[in-house]
């Protein structure tokens, strides 16, 4: 999910009642008391998140921003885009908790933030077996850095209408949609039908989905009976031969993204909560 949009709703009318009312809020860290950063990008969790899974998350984005483990970031126009935005990995143990902390509106939240929830970070996800749950961290920090990095750098990935991405988006969805048809074509491949994500929201969905799959994330048994009813081409093979056109794009040495998916195993340097 792109920050449920629910959430991410909540979170914008928080912080436009409270704007005018900076005085009164409190600091995130009164409510953030675990953190981390990797590449100098915060994440932030509540005391109730486990500290394993915050490791974990972190992980995860530096094997994102660092494919080949160096210990340097691979993209650096797009590290320096995601340190400019602040973007902020926040993490609570559940959307309770999430949606509790929002409607109070007592805290001062990161502008560019991406929420990702303990009870859906799975440290053991294994891409080459069958899984109880997905590990929602390789879809939560990859929004984070596709969202507000990769679609501010580069024209062709930005999440408009006009970009490269969005007219594969809607050769993938069998047309041009402002919001989720009643019933996709016969045709379409990637069918999200959530009618509280904007067509922008349905570009970064639509980046997560092909470049997971290029990388084998979603081709483990069953993985495609959870997915289908949104996206079918859950194997590289498939993005290969039915999407050309995201698979050429998203295997562009330009944007020097990820071809390794990230497994957990980081060997860059080490990571600790400060």
């Amino acid at each position: 999910m792109f920050f449920n949009p629910l959430l991410k709703f909540l979170l914008i009318i928080v912080l436009f009642l409270t704007s005018c009312q900076k005085e009164k809020l409190q600091d995130s860290s009164k409510l953030f008391s675990k953190t981390t950063s990797v590449f100098d990008l915060q994440i932030l969790a509540t005391s109730s998140t486990s500290d394993e899974k915050i490791i974990h998350a972190a992980k995860i984005m530096a094997q994102y921003l660092d494919n080949d483990e160096d210990g340097i970031v691979d993209n650096k126009l797009v590290h320096d885009m995601l340190k400019s935005r602040n973007a902020t990995l926040i993490m609570f143990n559940n959307e309770n908790e999430a949606e509790s902390a929002w409607r109070s509106g007592k805290y001062d939240f990161p502008e560019n933030a991406q929420a990702l929830f303990d009870e859906e970070t799975i440290p053991t996800f294994d891409k080459s077996t069958s899984n109880q749950r997905f590990d929602a961290s390789l879809e939560e920090v990859l929004h984070l850095i596709t969202h507000e990095g990769y679609s501010q750098v580069y024209d062709e990935l930005k999440e408009e209408r006009g970009s490269l991405i969005s007219k594969a988006m809607d050769t993938a969805r069998g047309g041009y949609f402002i919001t989720p048809p009643r019933q996709y074509p016969l045709s379409a491949w990637y069918s999200y039908d959530d009618i509280t994500c904007t067509y922008d929201c349905m570009i970064v969905e639509y980046f997560y989905w092909a470049l997971t799959s290029i990388l084998g994330a979603q081709s483990y048994p069953g993985r495609l009976d959870e997915i289908g009813h949104e996206w079918k081409l859950n194997t590289l093979d498939k993005v290969k031969s039915k999407d050309v056109q995201i698979y050429s794009l998203l295997t562009n040495n330009k944007f020097n993204l990820p071809t390794k998916l990230p497994d957990n195993n980081y060997n860059g340097f080490k990571i600790r909560l400060e």
